[in-house]
């Protein structure tokens, strides 16, 4: 769980600093953003290919070996001199970094029996919310107050924690089921598998469109970028409380039908976004909502994914992982083209949009 934390805040720390590294580096907001948009493209590239290249990997060794290497990246990251430096990190580090939440939730699963499979992989993505409950509010803080090379600092520090908690705890001799070339052809035509994957894309492009320019768009619309370390408190406290409550109820309400819900809690948060836009009060109060079902929507599909496909679970995981990198690519890249427009308005009803489209996805998945 301290992992995903650490993988978490590792990958959405731009988006809690945009505008202190676009003035530290005379870039505008939408090339700073540009740190998530190729991130992203990296990260969804990386987490299926390592998942078939580090399959007969001990898993100790394998989670231990990422996360000394965000360590060491975030240290870097700190200490950059220009903007192309940066960016050469950040890209160097996440094609590490995509390997460990796929990885983390297949060793979490085989660490436990399957009727406890769900909530145990929920608890491990605990750490993803804790991330934005704690880590990028905290981050927007120290960037935006005492300086962006201090926050890299805080994290590379965690992450050391984390290693000695790997090295430590987690048992050796674990290893998944191979992952051969013939498992990526065999997922691809198993229907279920691929529309989970679709809604991942769906709802995680919905979300970013607005998330990663959350700062900015408080500035422009709100008059106050400094609302967003409030706006990224709400949705990651309400992300964590979901995540708890998913946890709880998934083993008898079933992965759809928690999905279901969350799902259509998120399109309600980002409805409230869109349509309120403007105005203060409601752009925080649609945080609610939308941080509440985030964090579930995403732990579902991975209970789902592991349930079609169990003795694979790590590779479809690592497939929604890049799933959910697709997405953030598509999300971001297409909030910078019309951040860039000045188009503020129209952000969150794209976001609605492709929301909608999850929802759709999800009902038709029942089959």
């Amino acid at each position: 769980m301290l992992g995903n934390f650490v993988t978490g805040v590792s990958i959405l720390a731009p988006a809690g600093m945009l505008p202190e590294l676009s003035q530290e580096f005379g870039v505008s907001i939408r090339e700073a953003g540009l740190l998530i948009t190729f991130g992203a493209f990296v990260l969804c590239v990386a987490s299926p290919v390592s998942a078939w290249l580090t399959s007969r990997v001990d898993r100790r060794l394998l989670l231990s070996i990422s996360v000394a290497i965000m360590a060491a990246a975030q240290f870097a990251s700190m200490l950059a001199p220009n903007y192309a430096t940066l960016m050469t990190i950040r890209l160097l580090m996440l094609a590490v970094a995509a390997l460990f939440t796929p990885q983390a939730a297949g060793t979490a699963a085989m660490m436990v029996p399957p009727e406890r499979r769900g909530s145990t992989m929920s608890y491990v993505f605990l750490g993803w919310s804790l991330a934005l409950a704690i880590g990028l509010p905290l981050i927007a803080y120290v960037a935006s107050h005492v300086g962006w090379r201090v926050a890299y600092g805080g994290i590379g520090v965690i992450a050391l924690l984390n290693l000695a908690m790997l090295v430590s705890r987690i048992p050796g001799g674990l290893v998944g089921t191979p992952v051969e070339l013939k498992t990526w052809a065999d997922l691809a035509r198993n229907p279920l598998i691929v529309l989970l994957l679709i809604i991942t894309v769906l709802q995680t492009s919905g979300q970013f469109v607005v998330f990663t320019f959350l700062g900015p768009l408080f500035a422009k619309l709100g008059g106050n970028a400094q609302l967003a370390i409030v706006a990224f408190s709400i949705y990651g406290v309400m992300g964590f409380i979901g995540n708890v409550i998913a946890s709880r109820v998934v083993d008898s309400w079933g992965g759809y039908r928690t999905s279901l819900t969350a799902i259509s809690i998120m399109l309600f948060g980002i409805s409230m976004w869109a349509f309120g836009a403007g105005i203060v009060p409601l752009m925080l109060a649609s945080m609610v909502p939308w941080g509440m079902a985030f964090s579930s929507v995403n732990s579902m599909q991975q209970v789902r994914l592991a349930g079609a496909a169990p003795a694979f679970a790590s590779a479809t995981v690592s497939l929604n992982t890049s799933g959910l990198y697709i997405g953030q690519a598509i999300g971001s890249g297409i909030g910078g083209v019309l951040f860039a427009r000045e188009m503020y308005y129209a952000v969150g009803y794209v976001g609605v949009g492709f929301l909608v489209l999850g929802m759709i996805a999800v009902l038709l998945s029942r089959r």
